[in-house]
């Protein structure tokens, strides 16, 4: 039996042990990750017959957990035991898994999308828990000097296994699904049963890490949850984050759904594409670093946003090519720039959060982020699902006849169906959200003329840039401007401003 207890000093030689150990369980629970979420999650669901509504629950399942964040936090105050808690929740947790394995395998008959939602709940639930405490537990341990570099190739890692066992994993099961057909449920049982193993030899090396002691302060537990509420600033970030989450997550839960159900997608294919997105994501998140710190965050989630949204989008056009080549050739040109900008966007809301918090109340500022966040992350992909079944059986073509004597011609000028209503009005909504991101000061924030004039000032040595940042910087504030038809109000900056 392992001491869980935290230390009040540790040697050097704990704290590189320690560190390794990160490592490994890191490798083990993406290993359980990869295996038993993301495309693979979705196709077991579609398999076992669910509908839409039912694909936006387990897709919201994630982000509605994050409320057991407020538990954990009282847990940590007091119990002062953030190895203990998240070694007992992520062992919780990882049982779900392998019972869902355990079922799939050999009782193939009692297994439905309402079990699986039921077990993954407690699994995203317990999850959530151990997240939080080992997230502050790891900055305890992990020298301040050494961190950027440690998380940056622990990440690394994580990110090359996730890449080459996804690819693996999907070709498998194409394998089995092409040849063996009726072993299809035993494979993805499998992989569950797998995952969970894995994943709990990845909480005995957890809790073979040591922690240092930590020193809480005697506030009361609730009342720091009230103080965010009463910070204007962090008030408005919270709303803008709020509104973006509910936007995107009505329409992107849905991707894998459409590209399985309506485009004929095999699971392989599937993998490429987010393969090409990860990679993208690691090829830019350096750089977005740099330019957060030279300019700012916000002026990075001016740029990065306006391009997820533009991706979003896009998907409309998925499926209006014949040829698979073609198809193809877009979801993967979506794919790329869904995954850069979502590096940025990802370090940007992490970065101005933590920004805006006040150093000693930190943890309560953050844990009533994701809170508040969770809910519209969890009401988006209900909503979408909603949606998708409502557009399924409705469509909306506008086009233009011209019949002669010596022609007659049909041009499509709009043709919606189920999907493109969930991706456009999704897109809309992430559009609109942008308002409220302009509410937001940050701290050390650069002139939005001043950063545009800098980067244009590089058009000389680089054209590329002059087109892909510095007019992003402005297309969504000229695009406002225009839908609000505000003819009188004068346009300073590219940002409308009363009169």
């Amino acid at each position: 039996m392992f001491n869980l207890q935290p230390q009040d000093t540790l040697t050097e030689k704990e704290i590189e042990c320690g560190m390794k150990l990160s490592i490994r369980e890191g490798l083990a629970t993406e290993t359980m990750t990869v295996l038993t979420s993301g495309a693979f999650l979705t196709a077991l669901s579609l398999l076992l017959g669910a509908t839409n509504l039912q694909i936006g629950f387990i897709a919201a399942l994630p982000a509605f957990s994050n409320i057991s964040q407020l538990i954990t936090i009282w847990l940590v105050k007091r119990f002062n035991n953030r190895r203990g808690i998240s070694v007992l929740f992520s062992v919780m947790g990882r049982i779900p898994i392998l019972v869902i394995g355990i079922i799939a395998l050999f009782f193939p008959r009692d297994i439905s999308i309402e079990f699986i939602i039921l077990f993954l709940f407690f699994n995203f639930f317990f999850a959530s828990m151990a997240g939080l405490t080992w997230n502050a537990w790891m900055k305890d341990l992990i020298p301040e000097k050494v961190m950027g570099t440690y998380f940056s190739r622990r990440s690394g890692y994580l990110q090359t296994l996730n890449v080459c066992l996804s690819l693996i994993t999907a070709l498998a099961i194409d394998y089995v699904k092409d040849n063996f057909a009726a072993f299809e449920l035993d494979a993805y049982g499998f992989m569950f049963v797998a995952g969970g193993i894995i994943g709990l030899a990845g909480v005995l090396m957890l809790s073979r890490i040591p922690e240092p002691k930590s020193f809480l302060g005697n506030e009361n537990v609730f009342r720091l949850f009230i103080l965010p509420l009463k910070d204007n600033n962090f008030l408005r970030l919270l709303i803008f984050n709020s509104f973006w989450v509910f936007s995107l997550s009505i329409a992107t839960p849905f991707f894998t759904v459409f590209l399985m159900n309506h485009m004929k997608y095999s699971i392989s294919y599937i993998i490429t594409l987010t393969i090409i997105s990860q990679l993208c994501s690691i090829a830019t998140i350096r750089s977005w670093g740099v330019f957060a710190d030279r300019y700012s965050n916000k002026t990075i989630l001016s740029i990065c946003a306006p391009i997820y949204i533009i991706c979003i989008g896009a998907w409309s056009f998925v499926g209006i090519y014949t040829e698979f080549a073609s198809n193809f050739a877009l979801l993967v040109g979506i794919y790329a720039f869904m995954g850069a900008a979502t590096a940025g966007i990802n370090l940007s809301l992490t970065n101005i959060g933590l920004k805006l918090a006040p150093r000693k109340e930190a943890i309560a500022y953050l844990s009533v982020k994701n809170s508040v966040t969770a809910v519209f992350s969890f009401m988006g992909p209900l909503i979408g699902g909603f949606l998708a079944d409502y557009f399924a059986n409705r469509h909306l073509n506008i086009r233009i006849e011209w019949t002669s004597p010596s022609l007659d011609k049909v041009f499509r000028i709009l043709s919606l169906h189920q999907w493109n209503f969930l991706f456009i009005i999704g897109a809309v909504l992430a559009l609109l959200s942008l308002e409220f991101l302009v509410r937001v000061k940050e701290v050390g924030e650069v002139e939005k003329n001043l950063v545009v004039k800098i980067m244009r000032s590089s058009i000389r040595n680089n054209l590329k840039d002059y087109f892909v940042v510095g007019n992003m910087l402005n297309w969504h504030n000229h695009l406002m401007a225009v839908i609000r038809k505000k003819k009188n109000e004068p346009i300073q900056d590219g940002v409308s401003k009363p009169t």
